[in-house]
């Protein structure tokens, strides 16, 4: 295999199982930014032009254009010494993996870490709106996102319309959606509950949806719209957010109480009719597809939780 390439898939797997850049250029010898300059700009250029049918000497020349921090010579002379080293970080990464024992719940260890490295604007103190289970009314709650003291995880906190507090943790999956979990109930009972959100394109964005999971109160499952507002950003240091969290209350708002636009928008949003998706037990001991149909009118016909 072409040793360049290789460095940048190595570099790649190591990356998506949850090392920072800053510690594979510790563990190899080399400065973060060049190392970094070098995966994210000079290797890729260079595949591209040996796709194209240019030679090893052509293709790293063109490619070293795009990068004025990573010489010829150091690519020539370095290399190899940077591929072992990648090579016995990668075996490294791969026996810690195999010591978890579930290679799933080391993902989630890691996908934690990835998402604090890179929450940066998100992270801050916003109210979430979504319809109330047990009435019409819009559910007003706080949110706090930020990472946590140690660094080596999201720390999430909600606060319920109910006066209940709950902590979570957050997982990022691609550019584009947050996973925000938590336990409803104290442990060692299980109940989660989730928050997928959509993250759009810029940095620090005023509004997010998404869709909030839980269990009703007989534990069958229900999806809502929710829409989080940003009150208070990560350009407020953490003592800050927190205090800003403390005073915050949740409330449920009936339609007649709306007084903002906010409110208002986020009512017509997700209060809805066709804004709660539900599943329900009914009494069909042999539950076929003929049942379908039947629950989905049940449903509808009780209205949505």
């Amino acid at each position: 295999m072409d040793t360049l390439n290789e460095i940048y898939q190595r570099i790649s797997w190591l990356r998506d199982n949850g090392l920072r850049m800053k510690d594979i250029a510790a563990r190899a010898g080399w400065p973060p930014s060049v190392l970094s300059a070098l995966y994210s700009t000079v290797l890729p250029a260079y595949a591209r032009n040996v796709a194209r049918g240019m030679d090893y000497g052509a293709a790293i020349g063109e490619a070293l254009v795009w990068a004025n921090n990573v010489s010829r010579k150091r690519i020539d002379s370095a290399t190899p010494a940077l591929n072992e080293a990648l090579g016995a970080l990668c075996d490294e990464a791969r026996r810690s993996q195999q010591q978890t024992g579930n290679p799933y719940v080391h993902r989630l260890e890691t996908t934690m870490q990835q998402a604090a490295d890179t929450l940066g604007q998100l992270a801050g103190v916003y109210l979430s709106y979504s319809r109330s289970s047990s009435s019409d009314a819009l559910k007003v709650e706080p949110y706090l996102l930020r990472v946590a003291p140690s660094g080596a995880y999201v720390e999430v906190v909600h606060k319920s319309a109910y006066g209940i507090e709950h902590r979570g943790f957050a997982l990022l999956n691609g550019a584009h959606q947050l996973y925000l979990i938590f336990n409803e109930n104290q442990l060692p009972q299980l109940s989660l509950f989730h928050v997928c959100l959509r993250l759009p394109l810029y940095d620090c964005p005023r509004l997010l949806r998404g869709v909030y999971v839980c269990g009703d109160y007989n534990g069958n499952p229900v999806a809502r719209r929710i829409v989080f507002v940003r009150q208070a950003s990560k350009d407020s240091d953490n003592k800050n957010l927190v205090s800003q969290f403390d005073q915050m209350r949740g409330e449920l708002k009936g339609p007649e109480l709306l007084v903002t636009e906010d409110e208002r928008a986020c009512y017509a949003y997700t209060c809805g009719a066709g804004d709660t998706i539900s599943l329900c037990t009914i009494p069909s001991p042999t539950f076929g597809p003929e049942d379908l149909l039947r629950e989905k009118e049940m449903i509808n016909n009780k209205g949505a939780h």
